[in-house]
């Protein structure tokens, strides 16, 4: 791994977005790390990378973070979208504003920073885009319906991406994991996965290296399950 190539890491102040930031720089991967609480700076210190608090609803906050990382180190190999949690709610009693949240939360908040780094992985002839969706894309929930809904679209967003850009040499792959123990660890929830355990964060984050890394190269415009077998539908 060349010790020049650089990723990118939204919402990566805790969970399973620090998990894979803090794997790429394992990897050898010089990482920028967005996040709103602070941490994302505080870790991108510990990794010795590049760390901005802001939002990734926010066009100008996304903006500091590509235009940081270009700044220091002139290139964008990996872009990784994680994201926070959006509105709950039976149904029929989500509000128009908490979709509106869920459309932000779970879909703008891949499709805001791939248009910044389309034309930068263009000019490379070359990237690598890993969006953190969930299990329940396709099998969708009643306990996560805004997540459910947008991540079904980030599914089909990645779809035409993909079609777009894979001629670019840009891949797009989303990772789809279950029950995973940066969530709270519920026995019924673990009964339910085949495994009948909880996933960890740093299989999570073993999943994005492979997709950022070049024995991957084949492979765009796919769910990756990683959720112990309990969604198996095509």
């Amino acid at each position: 791994m060349a010790a020049e190539k650089v990723a990118l890491v939204t919402a990566g102040g805790s969970g399973m977005g620090a998990g894979a930031a803090r794997r790429l720089a394992a990897d050898g991967f010089r990482v920028a790390i967005l996040s709103s609480s602070g941490k994302g700076e505080a870790l991108a210190a510990e990794l010795g990378g590049l760390g901005v608090t802001g939002s990734n609803k926010e066009n100008d906050d996304l903006k500091r973070l590509v235009d940081g990382a270009i700044a220091k180190w002139g290139r964008i190999d990996v872009l990784v979208n994680s994201a926070g949690h959006g509105p709950r709610a039976p149904i029929t009693e989500i509000t128009d504003e908490q979709w509106h949240t869920g459309l932000d939360t779970y879909l703008l908040n891949v499709i805001r920073p791939t248009r910044l780094v389309t034309p930068i992985m263009q000019a490379q002839k070359g990237g690598a885009i890993i969006n953190i969706s969930t299990a329940w894309a396709f099998e969708p929930s009643a306990m996560f319906p805004t997540s459910a809904v947008f991540r079904a679209g980030l599914a089909a967003f990645t779809k035409i991406f993909t079609d777009t850009h894979a001629a670019d040499n840009i891949r797009m792959n989303n990772v789809l994991p279950g029950w995973i123990d940066s969530l709270p660890q519920l026995d019924a929830r673990r009964d339910s996965v085949p495994m009948k355990r909880y996933g960890k964060v740093e299989e999570i984050a073993a999943t994005v290296s492979f997709l950022a890394s070049d024995g991957a190269a084949y492979i765009t415009g796919q769910n990756i399950r990683v959720d112990g077998g309990l969604t198996r539908s095509v």
